[in-house]
């Protein structure tokens, strides 16, 4: 009989089935490594394992500018922005910090930036594409990192500007 002895599939179909299961097995050595490789970030020694949650850490509210890490960083809040109130009608973070109310509240006005379209084009107020603050400035609190950082900036490493030679 025609192709007795032979299996259904053509050799392309066998060779996309093989491909797949490789894929998928591959794919299942990989997580099982990096699981033993990659802390775990939540605290628990096994996945879905139930953990008490420590205490919320407290807000570092010292009203005092942090130097930013790299450039274009966007700052960081320096006080308690605990109920304030952040939705579309409203951005308590603006009456401070919008350009005509910063000479009364000596906080530091927003960017330039936040008066802009993606265009380049300036606005008469804040752009609707910045004005939920939080979505890139955020308040700090004294906790410890969840992973090591070694990073150390180009000025500790003795590196000189440009002219100095």
């Amino acid at each position: 009989m025609r192709g007795q002895g032979h299996s259904r599939l053509k050799r392309p179909a066998r060779i996309a089935l093989v491909a797949a299961f490789a894929v998928v097995a591959g794919s299942a050595a990989l997580a099982q490594m990096a699981a033993q490789i990659i802390p775990p970030l939540t605290g628990a020694a096994l996945p879905m394992e139930e953990l008490q949650a420590g205490p919320i850490p407290k807000w570092t509210v010292d009203d005092i500018r942090r130097m930013r890490a790299y450039p274009d960083q966007p700052p960081v809040i320096p006080h308690s922005i605990e109920g304030y109130q952040l939705s579309v009608n409203t951005n308590r973070c603006l009456s401070c910090h919008k350009r005509e109310f910063t000479e009364s509240s000596g906080a530091p006005m927003i960017s330039v930036t936040h008066y802009m379209t993606r265009d380049g084009q300036m606005l008469a107020d804040v752009s609707p594409r910045r004005y939920f603050c939080t979505a890139c400035h955020v308040p700090q609190a004294a906790t410890p990192p969840l992973v090591g950082n070694t990073f150390i900036d180009m000025s500790e490493l003795g590196v000189g500007h440009a002219g100095d030679q």
